[in-house]
């Protein structure tokens, strides 16, 4: 039988690091946006989810406290090809806010403070899938990455995770985000590569 030297296995990693195709693995934390990082004071932060009908529920930075708070690892895989694995989070799930709202809308528009947004299926955010987060690694939320407060959806691809997150609207009908309309996949999942429209 023929050797097989490291340089044509690579590293191994860690055994419970699943990386998706076309990923590397980074320790770093790579910081992009599609704009300026926007400066969002917390006692002027507020979240609001509309449903298709046009009621609207929403909460300050003080209700948004009230609600159960999770402590999380996760990984994150980036649509630029790099994977970050066991990330710290501390945030509230989008479950405990869809328990105040009456819905049956199958689509979400979520939009950030700075007018960037990103389309996703309602389903996808609810089942303890998604959170609004506020901390990271013990610390608050940097503006950089997000803070005060980001969406995270860590099974789709970390453009699906708008940072300096401000709305949900929701409709019976699917409308494209930011990147989806300039041919960014419209649903993100990174095991299927779902990076581009075809």
């Amino acid at each position: 039988m023929p050797e097989v030297t490291r340089g044509f296995t690579g590293r191994r990693r860690r055994r419970t690091e699943a990386l998706p195709p076309g990923q590397y693995r980074t320790d770093d934390f790579p910081v992009l946006s599609a704009g300026p990082t926007p400066r969002v004071e917390t006692d002027e932060w507020r979240f609001t989810i509309t449903t298709e009908t046009g009621s609207s529920h929403h909460w300050d930075w003080n209700g948004l406290h009230r609600l159960p708070l999770d402590s999380f690892d996760t990984d994150l895989h980036c649509v630029t090809r790099w994977s970050k694995f066991g990330t710290r989070w501390a945030g509230y799930p989008l479950d405990a806010f869809f328990d105040r709202v009456q819905t049956s809308a199958g689509h979400a528009l979520v939009t950030s403070y700075g007018g960037y947004t990103t389309n996703l299926p309602v389903a996808d955010l609810l089942g303890g899938r998604a959170w609004i987060v506020t901390g990271y690694d013990g610390q608050p939320l940097e503006p950089v990455h997000g803070g005060p407060a980001r969406l995270l959806v860590p099974h789709l691809y970390l453009w699906k995770s708008a940072k300096w997150v401000r709305s949900i609207t929701l409709s019976d009908e699917q409308e494209l985000g930011f990147w989806e309309r300039v041919g960014y996949h419209a649903y993100g999942d990174p095991w299927s590569e779902q990076r581009y429209s075809l």
